[in-house]
């Protein structure tokens, strides 16, 4: 544990990445074998499930440490993060006992499954009297299922291939599916070639930058294929073996959430791999997010929910034709082959082709791109037709070029403390916008300032809180933010009756008073202008 626990501050110290990558290989060279398959597990965000309820956690921090509860309170609300508060308030360890490895904390966690609740409290307790604070802090993120930490999965690939003397784009794919680190070792998961469910295992994501300058830079537009950019769940359809998975750009395996595509299974040549968009779709165009959202996380998805947020998987690229792997064949190459199974299959209801847009040059593009949410699209994908299909994030042959946000003036009326280095300022904030002469929230944002911003609203906030809830500050209303969105809905679960996609803040409006921000009449007429 003490070996992960340094490894966990070290990591939390740096943003350089070449330093977080020697990290990485220092410990996964040096770990117990057993306890490379967990941290492995942690850093790809395979968490197992909570064990011990935050309520109780805290309850039993206080009765140790021995302090009301009103300084707990007001110690979270500074800190605000409970397994970092938990950990600074509790006393030195008073006992020495026996030093257990990460994978020796995970099996003793597992089998408190079917404890009750005093076991579970002598087991906490008695741990917290053995560990260091860094120690209590990284075992309470564990404990209650909280582990994040600055550390991209492609960097832990990266590190992983270096070891292993392999390369990412193999690696990645041995990463991907649903491995359990409770049953699989870290060599049988790296260095086997049937490492996990062969079958079942996606291909990494080509993912795009987005376009920094404008087309023109990007050559003669007869090169390019342009297609619409869809705003759904990026997935990929496997068929091998004779069954059918659907796997998530989040690597969840998510083929019980989408039934209706099941019956591709009885279409599709075996051993095929499809990337597309998964969406709701309308009678003639994709339905908002937010009706996808209605069926995201459900555990039965019931006829009614079937009916109203019906599915359907948009295809726009193959990597895997007749169980051959065709990704490094050209962009034109493996088009044509997806067209032709997407002519075969004919079910247009559930299995769509992504059109191709036709245009003659970047200035006809450029006019269509204006339009792009006319046809409920967040912009274009431009891929070289010479590309081949490429694994994680890289510049030159994909682009993803979207349309500008749409964007409010808004009014900061809440903020929370951050976590890892911006763990002591004030860097989640919360937006509202004027319904007469009240201010109603409509939206969270944690990115867009710079550095030498967010320290300024953080002094701002530290000095005009007005209320404390838990980790929250209510602030004084004084501060005006231009707030950007890519899409916008109606919301019953929101106060304002509105929810935003992907909202972030474009600008600090320091040449504006909180008289001039937006109101509710105005984000209504944004939504009128999409449904």
């Amino acid at each position: 544990m003490k070996r992960f626990t340094e490894l966990f501050l070290q990591l939390d110290r740096t943003n350089k990445t070449n330093e977080k990558v020697g990290l990485l290989k220092g410990y996964f060279l040096s770990a117990p074998e057993e306890d490379k398959i967990w941290a492995l597990a942690l850093f790809t965000g395979r968490r197992p499930p909570r064990k011990i309820k935050s309520s109780q956690v805290q309850e039993w921090a206080l009765e140790l440490a021995g302090i009301p509860h009103w300084l707990f309170r007001e110690s979270y609300g500074s800190v605000g993060d409970l397994a970092e508060t938990v950990s600074l308030i509790l006393p030195p360890p008073s006992e020495t006992g026996e030093e257990k490895s990460l994978a020796q904390w995970f099996n003793t966690l597992a089998g408190l499954k079917d404890a009750d609740d005093l076991e579970k409290k002598s087991f906490i307790l008695n741990a917290w009297k053995q560990l260091s604070s860094f120690e209590i802090f990284v075992f309470n993120k564990l404990l209650m299922g909280s582990f994040r930490i600055g550390v991209s999965q492609t960097l832990v690939t990266r590190a992983i291939a270096d070891i292993a003397a392999s390369t990412p784009a193999i690696i990645s794919h041995r990463l991907m599916g649903g491995w359990d680190p409770a049953v699989v070792s870290y060599k049988e998961l790296i260095h086997s070639e049937n490492a996990g469910d062969e079958f079942s295992k996606p291909y990494p994501f080509y993912l795009s930058y987005a376009i920094q300058g404008t087309v023109d830079e990007l050559g003669k537009a007869d090169g390019w294929f342009a297609e619409w950019k869809w705003d759904g769940i990026r997935s990929q359809i496997i068929f091998r073996n004779n069954d059918i998975y659907i796997w998530s750009r989040g690597e969840e395996l998510i083929t019980d959430k989408f039934p209706e595509l099941l019956v591709l299974k009885d279409h599709l040549p075996e051993g095929t791999a499809l990337d597309g968009e998964l969406i709701c779709f309308g009678e003639t165009k994709p339905l908002s997010f937010n009706v996808l959202q209605t069926r995201i996380g459900r555990k039965n998805l019931t006829k009614k929910i079937l009916e109203d947020a019906p599915a359907a998987f948009i295809s726009y690229d193959i990597m895997e034709y007749q169980g051959r792997d065709i990704r490094n064949e050209e962009q034109q190459k493996r088009r044509t082959i997806l067209e032709n199974i997407v002519s075969a299959v004919n079910i247009p209801a559930v299995f769509k082709l992504s059109p191709l847009i036709s245009f003659r040059d970047w200035n006809e593009l450029k006019a269509l791109h204006l339009r792009a949410r006319e046809f409920a699209a967040e912009g274009f994908m431009l891929k070289h037709k010479q590309a081949q299909y490429l694994s994680g994030r890289k510049k030159g042959n994909w682009w993803k070029w979207k349309t500008d946000p749409l964007s409010i003036d808004a009014v900061l009326v809440y903020a929370q403390k951050g976590s890892g280095r911006r763990a002591e300022l004030y860097t989640d904030y919360t937006f509202a916008v004027w319904d007469g002469d009240k201010l109603v929230p409509f939206a969270k944002a944690y990115s867009g300032l710079t550095d030498k911003e967010i320290g300024k609203v953080d002094y701002f906030i530290k000095r005009n809180t007005l209320e404390k809830f838990g980790p929250v500050r209510t602030v004084k209303p004084e501060l005006v933010f231009e707030i950007g969105f890519e899409g916008i809905n109606a919301s019953s679960r929101h106060k304002s009756g509105i929810a935003v996609r992907f909202p972030r803040i474009l600008r600090w409006r320091t040449d504006k008073g909180i008289k001039e921000a937006d109101t509710l009449e105005n984000l209504r007429a944004l939504l009128n202008q999409f449904e």
